[in-house]
């Protein structure tokens, strides 16, 4: 078990709200763009940031063996593909699956991140807390987790968000197994990729860019600058501090963000199973890092 330092708890904390309001921020942006597009522009919004942060820090990447692979790799698995399958995804299905979904990224880790990384062995105490959260997360979306929309592409696009799951928690194991490399460009180079890549994918799909109006622009840009460019760097962060598992909580904090950010921005009604809920997934997230939790109150080594 990794030693994991107080900070790494409040980078997860952070990256919990910040993907919390996410999918609020492209629900509003789907009213005005496309969703191939709207993935092109964040993504490409937070690539030419993070590429100007690392160009001024002179480039650095690989410290010692190089493997631009699995990069190339992780630029489709970290960006293009599972923020398009979402974009895509989210026309069909309600926003209680997604959520739910995405909570699943914690359960998908745990078998992975046992073959593939060492001193993450999944124990029973371990993947009774990811059940225990997950529980909580079902519980807080209740029966809209399950409620169709009635669309004829609802099956595609609750497949969309499934494997939109897996490429969050392969991608979690790659970055865990890289050399010792520079955060900075292993957040920025994914990035870059995904963006070559999504710009003609979205033109073939859906034409030529959109013209869009300044409340549209101004919701790519946070969702660029805040969920894209600041969240992929804080996420490298933990996974290469504290590991793919522990960076997998986070899965089970963004649906109640979502929940409560909806309730104060959107007039959404709050569950009244929400407390309820909370109790579930913190318990859970408690009892899977208990280990961690004595060794950051210093109660044990």
């Amino acid at each position: 078990m990794p030693e994991i330092a107080g900070r790494y708890w409040l980078m997860t904390a952070t990256l919990g709200f910040i993907w919390g309001a996410t999918f609020m921020v492209i629900e509003l942006a789907l009213e005005g763009i496309t969703p191939f597009w709207l993935t092109a522009g964040r993504i490409g919004f937070a690539a030419l940031l993070l590429w100007g942060i690392w160009g001024a820090r002179g480039f650095p990447l690989f410290k010692e063996q190089t493997n631009w692979p699995v990069l190339l790799l992780l630029g489709l698995l970290n960006t293009l593909v599972p923020f398009s399958l979402i974009s895509w995804g989210q026309q069909y299905v309600t926003s209680g699956f997604t959520g739910v979904t995405m909570a699943g990224i914690g359960l998908m880790v745990l078998p992975l991140a046992h073959v593939f990384i060492p001193g993450e062995q999944m124990s029973l105490r371990r993947l009774a807390g990811f059940l225990i959260g997950f529980a909580g997360v079902a519980l807080l979306f209740g029966g809209q987790a399950f409620d169709s929309t009635g669309d004829a592409m609802e099956p595609l696009g609750r497949l969309a968000c499934l494997a939109a799951v897996a490429c969050y928690a392969a991608s979690s194991i790659l970055t865990r197994r890289l050399p010792p490399v520079d955060p900075v460009g292993l957040a920025a180079i994914p990035l870059a990729i995904g963006t070559l890549l999504i710009l003609p994918a979205a033109w073939m799909i859906e034409g030529s860019p959109p013209s869009v109006d300044l409340q549209t622009l101004g919701y790519l840009a946070i969702l660029g600058l805040f969920p894209t460019a600041g969240a992929a760097f804080l996420r490298v962060l933990v996974i290469r501090g504290a590991g793919p598992t522990f960076m997998s909580l986070t899965s089970y904090q963004v649906p109640v963000w979502s929940v409560v950010l909806g309730a104060v921005f959107l007039n959404e009604p709050l569950p009244a199973s929400l407390l309820v809920a909370l109790a579930l997934i913190l318990s859970g997230m408690g009892l899977s890092q208990y280990g961690a939790l004595r060794r950051l109150f210093g109660r044990g080594q």
